[in-house]
């Protein structure tokens, strides 16, 4: 099967039901006779961008994020909201602390408002660290970001 049918059926999946690792969505796709390895379910969350929020029925879950490319959506300001938990700097470098397994939510929500003053961010588990081209504009960085949180 193609790989927008297996795209699409994954959407559906984890629109239905709380899916919190790689494995479990393969097994539900083998499931619907999609033949997929873990390898090939990375590259579709990659795809399509799917991040992990808080689940109600597990404790952790994929979620689909709809907008255009790089917009910033309401959801994902929300998402960012609930998952912060600090913001700080030290000169050029910017430390987002969320909830453990929000990390890639965080960073992908940081990365859609392209602030032209952002050199990169790295997304971990928990932590997103973001390198500005000046001290002074990481502290005004920082300020805005902040803005998102209130």
């Amino acid at each position: 099967m193609h790989r927008n049918a297996r795209q699409a059926t994954i959407l559906d999946i984890i629109s239905k039901k709380d899916i919190e690792t790689q494995e479990e969505l393969c097994a539900e796709l083998n499931k619907l006779n999609f033949n997929v390895t873990q390898a090939t379910i990375s590259r579709d969350i990659k795809d399509l961008k799917l991040y992990k929020v808080a689940g109600t029925t597990k404790k952790y879950k994929y979620a689909y994020i709809e907008g255009e490319g790089d917009v910033v959506t309401n959801k994902m300001r929300n998402l960012f909201r609930e998952c912060v938990q600090s913001i700080n700097y030290a000169n050029n470098i910017i430390v987002i602390k969320t909830m453990r397994g929000n990390g890639s939510t965080a960073g992908a929500f940081v990365d859609s408002i392209q602030f032209s003053e952002i050199i990169g961010s790295v997304a971990g588990d928990d932590t997103v660290l973001i390198v500005v081209d000046s001290n002074e504009n990481a502290a005004m960085i920082a300020d805005r970001l902040k803005e998102y949180i209130r």
